[in-house]
């Protein structure tokens, strides 16, 4: 889908529908809406007269043009009260009324710029924002279904501007938007992929086609790799499965500093639970279990494209758990990279065991901060619910830099304690440390086993479990994968370059 800012009169686009808005309480609308209004005699006014527009949050009402203007449609979209209203409903009104006029048929759509004119927001920040939320709102994973000759579709979605002096603005966060909008959508699309359709092998080839996409090294390390380095703890995971794991190894440079930043990404691209089987009722979901993995690929193929000022090195640990007569048995002992051994209490504990070695990795490297991405514990959905994702932090500006970028973009971040008694429950009788406790604090405790293997570096460990995917369409989000938290860790790692937003 293409993205364009244009000069022009709104009312006389030629689009196959065009949208304006309206806040809730307002009687006589003006701005682009107003001129939209007269030039279909007071159509909008009249309705609003009525009681049928109200200018509620994400409130629709199609108007059929008869003519009067050069566009078939008209989709006034409601922006709520003007006092709640940022830059989250830009995107969430985007994506409502796009995904409506998609159903009509429309294949290029003309919008005002929400925000940017009475509501007083940044224009270059509102046309990201609309741009995210045409790319993210109008997403379907369908690739695997029979082509649909009535498919219906947006090719190009037009933001007009009257004023000549705001066009440059618009343009840059419109383009801003459409990569951070399609790297979320990488993201949802290796989730979304059946476990068969994205294997860890698969994976790897995916991440070396969006590498080279952004100009970004990758480099896949192999199982005989992995065994020299003693990943011993990432090994006895992908033991029980007849796919080869792959250690997914990205380098970015745009920086000038030596420093690195480390980013980390759990890859398992189905997680059965190992011996200790999951319930089969929604096991297919853990399909998704590879979804920080997902994101952390998609935010250094967004920052290639921005040439983003800022050195990154991430690592995708990616395998398969499943049981079989060579999976790795509760109660037995595997040695991590760093020498350190590891009791297995539960073999579906496993990507705090992939993590382990990627940490490892990520210290000899010398990367720093470390920031590890994982779908890790059902503890945090039950803690947080799907509204936020949950993290743990040791450094008190790097918490506070997160929480910051997660709200830039519309996803929630929430800090959790690292609360050093909860270690006490991860002590081993055979070896230095278990890799699960008791069932209290769950969410905390695998931060702590962690926490083990990062030692003193600075580290950030987010636990995505509550919303890496949606039940249904909503604003921007669309059922199945949600690629959060790419735009987050992109706004984060440009925060910390210094040139972030």
């Amino acid at each position: 889908m293409e993205i364009k800012v244009e000069k022009g009169d709104l009312a006389q686009h030629p689009a196959k529908a065009v949208i304006v808005n309206l806040f809730e309480g307002v009687t006589s609308p003006g701005g682009g809406t107003g001129a939209v209004d007269k030039a279909l005699d007071g159509a909008i006014s009249q309705l609003i007269a009525e009681g049928e527009i109200k200018g509620k949050k994400s409130e629709l009402t199609l108007i059929h043009t008869l003519g009067k203007l050069p566009t078939p449609r008209v989709l006034v979209v409601g922006l709520g009260k003007q006092e709640g209203f940022n830059l989250d409903t830009v995107r969430d009104v985007t994506g409502t009324a796009l995904r409506r006029l998609r159903r009509t048929g429309a294949s290029t759509v003309a919008t005002i710029v929400h925000g940017a004119g009475i509501a007083g927001l940044d224009p270059e920040a509102c046309a990201q924002a609309i741009a995210e939320g045409a790319m993210m709102g109008l997403y379907r994973f369908d690739r695997l279904k029979k082509p649909d000759e009535d498919r219906k579709q947006i090719d190009t979605v037009t933001l007009v501007e009257f004023e000549e002096s705001k066009l440059k603005a618009l343009r840059r966060g419109a383009e801003r938007g459409r990569i951070l909008g399609q790297g979320t959508n990488h993201a949802r699309d290796m989730a979304n992929e059946p476990a068969n359709q994205l294997t860890p092998t698969l994976m790897a080839e995916r991440a070396q086609s969006l590498a080279k996409d952004a100009g970004i090294e990758c480099q896949v390390l192999e199982r005989a790799e992995m065994e020299k380095m003693g990943m011993g703890a990432l090994l006895g995971v992908a033991a029980g499965s007849v796919q080869p794991p792959k250690l997914i190894v990205l380098r970015y440079r745009g920086g000038d500093a030596r420093d690195t930043i480390g980013l980390l990404g759990k890859g398992i691209t189905f997680d059965s639970g190992g011996i200790s089987i999951k319930p089969a009722a929604g096991m297919e979901e853990m399909k998704g279990d590879m979804s920080g993995g997902a994101a952390v690929i998609s935010a250094l193929w967004v920052l290639g494209k921005l040439k983003a000022p800022v050195n990154v090195t991430a690592i995708i640990p990616a395998t398969e758990n499943m049981p079989s007569g060579s999976a790795t048995k509760p109660g037995d002992v595997l040695r991590a990279m760093n020498g350190r051994t590891i009791e297995v209490i539960n073999t579906d504990a496993e990507g705090r065991l992939v993590l382990a070695d990627a940490i490892c990795y990520a210290r000899q490297e010398k990367l720093s901060p470390i920031i590890d991405v994982a779908t890790l514990t059902g503890a945090m959905q039950i803690a947080l619910g799907p509204g936020a994702t949950g993290f743990m932090a040791t450094d008190d500006a790097l918490a506070e830099a997160l929480v910051k970028a997660g709200e830039a973009c519309g996803e929630r971040m929430w800090r959790f304690p690292l609360i050093d008694e909860y270690r006490e429950s991860l002590k081993s009788n055979v070896a230095d440390i278990k890799n699960t406790g008791n069932r209290y604090g769950g969410a905390i405790t695998a931060a702590k086993f962690l926490h083990f293997f990062a030692e003193d570096s600075s580290w950030v460990h987010i636990d995505m479990a509550p919303t890496d995917s949606f039940s249904k369409d909503k604003g921007a989000w669309v059922k199945g994968a949600s690629g959060i938290p790419t735009r987050t860790l992109v706004n984060l790692l440009l925060s910390l370059s210094g040139k972030g937003k």
